[in-house]
C-alpha cells in the first residue's frame, strides 16, 4: 500500500495513529482517555501492524485496510490533525487556568472526532465570525479617515503606518484570562469578556499552532467591545515596551514610535471610549476626500520549529495564503496652504515633545498655563465623566435612567439658578421640544446645558447652563460648551442665542459669545422669549474647528511658533565679520554679497522695465493676457473653479484666481503696475499645483502655460531675459 512509502521517519507511527483513529468498530470514544503523546525513547520508524488496537481486538493492519481508498492529500490532512491532537493533549495537561483548559479540551475532542469521522473541524457556536460590526480593523480605518483625511500625503502615510502597527499588535496580542481580569477589574462585565475570550481562543489563538483549525484575524472578527476591554492595558504595555527598547530601535523608527505613536494611541483612546464617536457607525462616511484605506495581512505562525519540520516532511507544506487586499483608487488629497515647510514643522514638533513624558502616564498635575478645559478633557478620557444629550419624549416608553438624569438636571438648575421659578425650570427640562447636554460623574448629574433647536431658523437658544457648586472651577463649564458646539456642527446649526444675566455674561464671553448678534432679527423675533434685565448674546460656530480639542491645538501652535521665532532670532543674532574691502579702495559692492543679508529674508528685486504710461501698460498687459487665454493649455483656468466640480477646493485654496477675473480686473484698470499683473497670473499656476497632484493633466497645463507667460513677459521687456 502507498502508506508504506511515506517519506518521513515518523510517518509509520502517525499512520498507525490515524489508522487506529479511523477504526470503524469503536475508534476513540469521548469517554476513553486521550492518546499518550509519542515518546522520544521509542524507535519511531518501527510499527508492528499485527499489534492489537488500543480500542478493540483488531490489529493495526486490519485498520489500515480502511484507508486504502483515501487519497494522499486527505491522508496528509489527517496526519496534520493528529499533530494538532497531540499538541492540544499536552496543552490540556500543562494549562493551569480552568477556563483555558476547558477550551483546549473541547477543541481536543473536536479534532479527535474529525479523525474518527474523517471530516473537517467546525467549531460549534451560537454565532459565527464576525461577532461585531464594524470590526476593529474597520473602526481604526474610519478613525484614520475621520481625524487625518485633511493631512498632506506624507503625513497621512505616517498615520497609516501607525495604524498598521497597532492592528498588527492586536492580532497577536495575548488576552488575559477571565480569572486574571476579575482580579484586576472586578466591576467589569465578566460574563461578556469570558465569551469573547473563548471565541478568541477558538478562532484566533489556538489556530496559530493548530493549522487544522480555521484561523481568523482578531481585528476582523471582533469590534469595539473587545477593543474597549483590552485597550487601556494594551496601551500601557505598548508604551512601556517602547520605553524599554528605545535605545535598540532603528533611527528611522525611533521618532515614529517614541513621538507619534503615543499621540496616535491617545487620540484613538478617546474614540474607543466615546459614546458619540462616529467611527463605530456601520454607515460611517467621511465628508472630506478620504485617505488610502488600511489593508494588510500577516502570515500566521506555524508553531514550534519541530512542528513546522514535521508538517513539511508529511508533504503538506502549503502555507495559508493571505487574501488579496481590495484595491482602492486614491482620491483627491487635501492640503493646507502654508508658508512654513512641513519638514520644519515636524522638526520643531520633535523638539517640543519630550519622548519621556509622552511615554509616561498622563498626569493630573497641570501646569499654570493649562487650558481651562484640560482637566475635564483628561477626566473624560479616563471615563471619570460622561456627556449625554437627553430629552423627554411623549411617543416612546420612558427610560428610567434618562428620567432620573432629567430630575437631577432639574435639581442642579434649581439650586444654581435661584432667581428662576422652579416650575418654569421643570417645564422646560421635561418639555419634549427641549434637549439637555448632561454632564454625568459617578452615575449622577453634576451639570448641563438645556437648549432648544430651531433648524428652520438656523439657530439654537440656550435656556439654562449650570454646574453644581462643589464641582465648579474644574473646567467642566467650558468642556460642556465645547461638546455642545460640536453636537450642533454635526446637526448643521451654526448659531447660538441666549439671554445672559449679569453673573453669566463673563462665562459666555469666554466661550466666544458677544453682544454682536450675527443672526438676522427677523429669524429669531417671536421664536425666543425676552428676559427682563438680561442681555441677548450670540455665538457663531466655525464647522472647521474641533472645539473639544481646540485649546490643545492652540497651545501646540503657540509652542511651535515660539520655537520658530527662537530659531529665526538665533539666525539673525549671528554676527558676521565686517567688510574689509572698502579699505582696499573698493567704492561699492552688490547688496547680495554682504554676509548674512540673505539669511534675514532679503531677496534681490527682479529688474525690468516698469511702464509709467497707464495706457501703454494697459495695452501691453492686454496683449499678453489675450495670448495666454488663446493658448491650448489655458482651458482649465478660463473661469473660476466650481464647487460642484472640485469639492473642498475653497477650503484648500484661500486666494483663488482665474483668467476671467484677470480680464475683468484689467478692464477696470486694476493693474497699475506689472507686479500686480504678474502676481495674479502666478497665483493661478501656484493654486493649480497646490490642489492637483503632479501626475494630473491640470498640473501639466499649469507648467506649460507658465513657461508661455514668462516668455511673453520677457518679450515685452517687463522683466530681464
Amino acid at each position: 500500500m502507498f502508506l508504506c512509502a511515506a517519506p518521513a521517519e515518523n510517518n509509520n507511527r502517525y499512520v498507525a495513529l490515524v489508522a487506529e483513529g479511523a477504526c470503524k468498530c469503536n475508534g476513540w470514544k469521548s469517554q476513553n482517555p486521550p492518546p499518550t503523546p509519542p515518546r522520544t525513547d521509542q524507535q519511531p520508524n518501527t510499527v508492528n501492524l499485527l499489534e492489537p488496537c488500543r480500542s478493540c481486538s483488531h490489529t493495526l493492519g486490519d485498520h489500515v485496510t480502511h484507508l486504502e481508498n483515501v487519497s494522499e492529500e486527505e491522508m496528509n490532512r489527517l496526519l496534520g490533525i493528529v499533530l494538532d491532537v497531540e499538541y492540544l493533549y499536552t496543552c490540556v495537561h500543562k494549562e493551569e487556568d480552568a477556563d483555558t483548559k476547558q477550551v483546549y479540551f473541547s477543541l481536543f475532542k473536536l479534532l479527535r472526532k474529525c479523525i474518527l469521522q474523517m471530516g473537517k473541524p467546525v467549531v460549534e457556536a451560537q454565532e459565527s465570525p464576525p461577532f461585531e460590526k464594524p470590526s476593529i480593523e474597520q473602526g481604526v480605518n474610519n478613525f484614520v479617515q475621520y481625524k487625518f483625511s485633511h493631512l498632506p500625503s506624507k503625513e497621512r502615510q505616517t498615520i497609516v503606518e501607525l495604524a498598521k502597527m497597532f492592528l498588527n499588535q492586536i492580532n497577536y496580542w495575548q488576552l488575559e484570562t477571565p480569572s486574571q481580569r476579575r482580579q484586576r477589574a472586578p466591576a467589569d462585565d465578566a460574563a461578556g469578556y469570558k465569551v469573547n475570550y473563548t471565541r478568541w481562543l477558538c478562532y484566533c489563538n489556538v489556530p496559530q499552532f493548530c493549522d487544522s483549525l480555521p484561523r481568523y484575524e482578531m481585528t476582523q472578527i471582533f469590534g469595539r467591545t473587545l477593543l474597549g476591554s483590552v485597550f487601556t492595558v494594551m496601551r500601557k504595555q505598548l508604551l512601556e515596551q517602547a520605553r524599554q527598547e528605545k535605545d535598540t530601535l532603528p533611527p528611522e523608527k525611533r521618532t515614529l514610535i517614541l513621538t507619534h505613536f503615543p499621540k496616535f494611541l491617545s487620540m484613538l483612546e478617546e474614540e474607543v471610549y466615546s459614546h458619540s464617536s462616529p467611527i463605530w457607525s456601520e454607515d460611517f462616511l467621511v465628508e472630506e476626500p478620504c485617505t488610502t484605506r488600511i489593508h494588510f495581512h500577516t502570515p500566521s505562525p506555524g508553531g514550534s520549529t519541530n512542528r513546522v519540520k514535521a508538517r513539511a516532511l508529511l508533504g503538506s507544506g502549503q502555507k495559508r495564503k493571505p487574501s488579496e487586499p481590495i484595491p482602492h483608487d486614491e482620491t483627491k488629497k487635501l492640503r493646507i496652504v502654508g508658508d512654513i515647510p512641513m519638514e520644519l514643522i515636524n522638526e520643531v514638533m520633535a523638539t517640543i515633545t519630550d519622548p519621556t513624558s509622552m511615554l509616561g502616564p498622563e498626569t493630573s498635575l497641570l501646569s499654570a498655563h493649562s487650558a481651562r478645559d484640560e482637566a475635564a478633557r483628561l477626566e473624560e478620557r479616563r471615563g471619570v465623566i460622561e456627556f449625554h444629550v437627553i430629552g423627554n419624549s411623549l411617543n416612546q416608553k420612558p427610560n428610567k435612567r434618562i428620567l432620573m438624569w432629567l430630575v437631577g438636571l432639574q435639581n442642579v438648575f434649581s439650586h444654581q439658578l435661584p432667581r428662576m421659578p422652579k416650575e418654569y425650570i421643570t417645564r422646560l427640562v421635561f418639555d419634549p421640544k427641549h434637549k439637555t447636554l448632561s454632564l454625568i460623574k459617578d452615575g449622577r448629574v453634576i451639570g448641563g446645558i438645556c437648549f432648544r433647536m430651531f433648524p428652520s431658523q438656523g439657530f439654537t437658544e440656550i435656556v439654562f447652563c449650570a454646574v453644581t457648586s462643589n464641582e465648579q472651577v474644574k473646567g467642566y463649564g467650558t468642556h460642556l460648551m465645547n461638546h455642545l458646539k460640536e453636537y450642533h456642527i454635526k446637526h448643521d446649526i451654526l448659531n447660538f442665542l441666549t439671554y445672559a444675566d449679569e453673573y453669566a455674561i463673563g462665562y459666555f464671553k469666554k466661550q466666544g459669545f458677544s453682544k454682536d448678534i450675527k443672526v438676522p432679527k427677523a429669524k429669531y423675533l417671536g421664536y425666543i422669549k425676552d428676559y427682563e434685565g438680561a442681555t441677548l448674546m450670540g455665538c457663531e460656530l466655525n464647522p472647521s474647528i474641533p472645539y473639544t480639542e481646540f485649546s490643545v491645538i492652540i497651545k501646540k501652535q503657540k509652542e511651535i511658533i515660539k520655537k520658530l521665532i527662537e530659531r529665526k532670532q538665533a539666525q539673525i543674532r549671528k554676527v558676521y565679520p565686517g567688510l574689509s574691502c572698502f579699505k582696499e579702495g573698493v567704492r561699492q559692492i552688490p547688496i547680495e554679497s554682504i554676509p548674512g543679508i540673505r539669511e534675514t529674508g532679503w531677496k534681490p528685486v527682479g529688474k525690468g522695465k516698469e511702464l509709467k504710461d497707464p495706457d501703454q501698460l494697459y495695452s501691453t498687459l492686454k496683449t499678453i493676457l489675450q495670448h495666454v487665454k488663446s493658448h491650448q493649455n489655458a482651458w482649465p483656468f478660463m473661469e473660476p473653479v466650481k464647487k460642484t466640480e472640485a469639492p473642498g477646493y475653497y477650503q484648500v485654496i484661500r486666494f483663488p484666481m482665474d483668467l476671467k477675473t484677470m480680464s475683468e480686473r484689467l478692464k477696470s484698470r486694476y493693474y497699475t503696475t506689472r507686479k500686480l499683473f504678474m502676481a495674479d497670473m502666478q497665483r493661478i499656476f501656484t493654486n493649480c499645483r497646490e490642489y492637483n497632484p503632479p501626475e494630473s493633466q491640470y498640473y501639466k497645463c499649469a507648467n506649460l502655460l507658465e513657461k508661455v507667460f514668462y516668455t511673453k513677459i520677457k518679450e515685452a521687456g517687463l522683466i530681464e531675459k
